[in-house]
């Protein structure tokens, strides 16, 4: 590890409350306008970049799309919150021929992105998760690296209510993305085996001085639990954690009428 144990110790186990005041007051907007500004400047690089951050990220996809629950050929609807660049929504459209897919994302740039990639007939949204209300029902709901910019615990819960009610009967959301540990020990646990898979590909100093202050300043997980627990206050059914490795997780609910 070099030096970046002493580096970051306070960083990975318990975040030092000093710093985080000085990356939230650096910049003089809200939590979701950081987000939006952020997501505009990383756009062009947000593909090369996600490789390198994120453990397991293709291995992820493919589970989140082995579980959407259709037919190649079937024709339904499905929205991708905070689509990013479209990954998720490329590999869906590549699989279902036949879906009717709309992307929906707070960046207008990452939007533009997504429709390029995708190259087919998508709707595309531009919307803040905090406010988003859906256009109709859908029969599948995806997110991927998403909702952990929610700011509240609150906030995540009131996204769930509205993923529900925006869910056909039957319909399934499926979300994958960064979650807490359960208590500190397990969370730094997380913290070092993400920071163990980057330097595999970033320099240590990137990591320090960019990626676990950004990851403290616009990121705001919680525990799976929390989500398992939200997902069922909101009224899903056969919740279920289809994958779960260190600080990233792929979890689903069902909308049974």
């Amino acid at each position: 590890m070099g030096n970046i144990n002493a580096t970051t110790t306070s960083i990975i186990g318990k975040p030092d409350e000093t710093i985080i005041e000085q990356l939230v007051k650096s910049i003089d907007t809200s939590h979701t306008e950081k987000i939006k500004l952020h997501f505009d400047d990383a756009a062009n690089r947000f593909d090369n970049f996600i490789q390198t951050l994120i453990p397991n990220y293709n291995n992820m996809i493919e589970i989140l799309m082995a579980i959407i629950p259709f037919d190649e050929h079937d024709d339904f609807e499905v929205i991708d919150l905070g689509c990013g660049t479209g990954t998720i929504s490329y590999f869906i459209n590549k699989k279902f021929s036949h879906a009717k897919i709309t992307c929906m994302d707070i960046s207008e740039k990452m939007l533009q992105i997504a429709a390029d990639k995708i190259a087919a007939d998508v709707s595309c949204i531009s919307g803040d998760l905090n406010t988003f209300t859906f256009p109709q029902k859908y029969d599948v709901i995806v997110s991927s690296l998403a909702l952990h910019h929610l700011e509240t615990d609150q906030a995540k819960f009131e996204m769930y209510q509205r993923i529900y009610a925006g869910l056909k009967e039957n319909g399934i959301f499926i979300n994958l993305d960064i979650v807490l540990g359960s208590n500190e020990e397990l969370q730094a646990i997380n913290m070092q085996n993400w920071i163990n898979f980057m330097k595999q590909n970033v320099p240590e100093r990137e990591i320090v001085e960019k990626w676990i202050p950004s990851y403290y300043a616009d990121d705001r997980p919680t525990s799976l639990r929390s989500h398992i627990k939200f997902l069922e206050e909101a009224g899903f059914k056969e919740v279920d954690v289809i994958y779960k490795a260190f600080n990233y997780s792929v979890f689903c609910g069902r909308k049974r009428i």
